[in-house]
């Protein structure tokens, strides 16, 4: 997915009322300024309140839910027919300032501060996960190249330390 669909559709939910958090890769890009990689898709973290204005918004542009084995109603995937991809995290913000994904007793949840980050993409602002989040969420998981690549442009831009098996 290229930048200018990105800012087209974070700008449009936005004034449509739809606040949005960038994750993933397109996060990391966002934190340190520039584009670090290729990205397939663009992860977002949205309130539950608002999916299915997101999902009026992003179906009217030809985006259709992704059929696969890990949807729920709080994390799912919307593809369109030129293979662009929007992976949704519907999140309910919690008085401790969590974001609850799905039911509370799963435990699956942005720890608060989590959703404080602030980037840029192709020249405009963005809120996005915060970079020791995102270092923290990179790290979660068996590594691939590209996560490889994302904790290493977070390590060098906001001089973090990687787990000692991502070094």
């Amino acid at each position: 997915m290229d930048q200018t669909l990105v800012i087209k559709i974070y700008t449009a939910l936005v004034q449509a009322g739809v606040q949005i958090w960038i994750d993933g890769g397109w996060c990391v890009s966002a934190l340190v300024g520039r584009q670090t990689r290729r990205h397939s898709d663009l992860d977002i973290a949205v309130e539950t309140r608002h999916v299915d204005k997101l999902r009026d918004l992003l179906g009217s542009w030809g985006f259709n839910e992704v059929a696969r084995p890990d949807t729920t109603p709080w994390m799912f995937v919307l593809g369109d027919a030129a293979g662009n991809m929007v992976d949704v995290h519907a999140v309910k913000l919690d008085s401790e300032g969590r974001g609850l994904l799905g039911p509370p007793e799963l435990g699956q949840f942005y720890p608060a501060g989590a959703l404080s980050g602030n980037g840029v993409i192709n020249g405009q602002q963005v809120k996005c996960i915060a970079p020791e989040f995102m270092l923290q969420f990179k790290t979660s998981y068996p590594p691939r190249d590209v996560d490889r690549a994302d904790v290493a442009a977070l390590c060098a831009h906001f001089d973090l330390t990687a787990p000692g098996d991502w070094s």
